[in-house]
């Protein structure tokens, strides 16, 4: 969702937000529509709706209401809907107005209801308060954005699943073991009295393997849940006349780029965002891959490069009719290990067969763009590269910040697990305590202020 501000929104401001405020927003894109809606929370809702409305409408009821200004004249006519708190999404008192989807009728009505007390929202305002009132856990308040934002039908379930709590449960879960390990670690060291050797009972070893080995699956749903979220940037790379625009086309399921005979038709680069199987693709097409003395081509060549360089994977494609020389074997080195997979197109013209096989330079894949043949198997093997297994039920979405929270509490886990070993107690405790603060961080049990700030700020604003 768009995040462009009308005429009546102040600059986005950094603080945090004021409860004693009342914000509004308008809560659907900008441009013409049907309707619009308008949204308002804070204290002076009851105050405010009785002064544009004339009265303060029935809880949870839509009804019809003339929106007026100052003198009185009519704005617009539409649905009026009141949410008392501590029931509504922000947990404060919200009022939602439905009207026609002009941006005069939505200026004019948020300038009116600016003169009444209200200030404009920033950026994810709305749901910063649902969260700062506990209606909504960190993990579901971002949840919400990643819905909003889902490329695939797959990302939108996994979104739903994190909205309705599943990650915070898992990440609960797992903190909640920390913490009773951290109690029983610590009450021993507090009381020595007692002379039990606490550090050689071999059940805090099995609670931290316990603890280990759900922190190790909880990591790696996140990570399916994370390339759900973002997807691949796919750059497919190759000598001009490989097939790249083709494939591209055959990805997109439409004439994106311009396919000829003459080498070097594609001088600039090419992106389209497509759902492969559910998973999202940012899909790159580059200039063909050669010496030049043109200008424009080189440069198209050099940018070629430079996206290649950034991506998450690569498909260096290649036509199959012919054998990979030294030149090719040579420029393949100037590729990123690990990121670029070797793709033999224009099979219906080689007659080998489609699929995939490992060979000692690594995975190769043998497709026609022109037919369609092996693009399941390339299909398939881009969700393995994403870390998505097959089917992805019961994923959760999940963001970078949720795994390298994850990453640095199995970090300290380990770092547990050796200061057991040595009897060190005290940086046991230790260890076992930045484990908990890494995890809490995910659903906001323990956070910042400057988090807080970075996450909302990315939202849309009526969010």
């Amino acid at each position: 969702m768009s995040s462009e501000e009308p005429c009546w929104l102040e600059s986005e401001r950094n603080a945090l937000s004021d409860s004693a405020d009342t914000i509004v927003a308008v809560a659907t894109p900008p441009g013409r529509g049907g309707i619009a809606v308008l949204r308002i929370s804070g204290p002076a809702v009851p105050a405010i709706a009785g002064e544009l409305l004339g009265a303060l409408p029935e809880p949870r009821r839509a009804l019809l209401r003339s929106f007026r200004d100052g003198a009185g004249e009519l704005i617009d006519r539409g649905l009026a809907l009141y949410f008392p708190a501590p029931s509504s999404y922000t947990g404060e008192h919200v009022l939602e107005l439905h009207g026609h989807g002009g941006p005069v009728v939505m200026d004019l009505l948020a300038a009116r209801l600016l003169s009444l007390g209200a200030r404009p929202a920033r950026p994810g305002e709305f749901t910063e308060r649902a969260f700062l009132n506990g209606r909504l856990d960190l993990a579901q308040a971002e949840a919400v954005a990643d819905l909003i934002d889902s490329a695939s039908a797959e990302a939108g379930r996994a979104a739903a699943r994190s909205l309705q709590g599943e990650l915070s449960r898992r990440a609960d879960a797992l903190a909640e073991g920390l913490a009773s390990l951290r109690t029983h670690v610590e009450a021993a060291i507090d009381f020595p009295e007692e002379e039990i050797d606490f550090l050689a009972d071999g059940e805090i070893g099995r609670q931290l393997a316990t603890i280990a080995s759900a922190l190790t699956a909880l990591r790696a749903q996140a990570r399916q849940g994370q390339a759900l979220r973002d997807g691949l940037v796919l750059v497919i790379a190759g000598r001009p006349n490989a097939g790249k625009s083709s494939l591209l086309n055959r990805l997109c399921g439409r004439d994106t780029a311009i396919v000829s005979e003459q080498p070097g038709t594609t001088r600039d680069v090419l992106r389209e965002r497509v759902s492969l199987d559910g998973l999202p693709l940012e899909i790159v097409d580059t200039a063909g891959l050669r010496d030049s003395d043109e200008p424009v081509e080189r440069e198209g060549v050099r940018r070629a490069w430079a996206e290649v360089q950034a991506a998450d994977r690569v498909l260096l494609l290649i036509d199959d009719r012919y054998e990979l020389d030294d030149a090719d074997r040579l420029g393949r080195a100037r590729f990123p290990a690990g990121r670029v997979t070797l793709v033999r197109n224009k099979i219906d013209l080689s007659g080998r067969p489609p699929g995939l096989r490992e060979t000692a330079d690594g995975t190769e894949l043998a497709i026609s763009a022109l037919t369609g043949a092996g693009l399941e198997a390339l299909s398939g093997y881009l969700r393995a590269s994403a870390g998505l297994e097959t089917g992805g039920e019961g994923l959760f979405s999940a963001r970078r910040r949720h795994i390298a929270a994850l990453d640095l509490a199995a970090e300290h886990l380990g770092s547990a697990e050796e200061r057991l070993a040595e009897g060190a107690g005290e940086l046991l405790a230790e260890e076992l305590r930045r484990a908990h603060e890494a995890v809490a961080e995910i659903t906001g049990r323990i956070t910042s202020e400057d988090l807080l700030g970075r996450i909302f700020s990315s939202f849309c604003i009526g969010k």
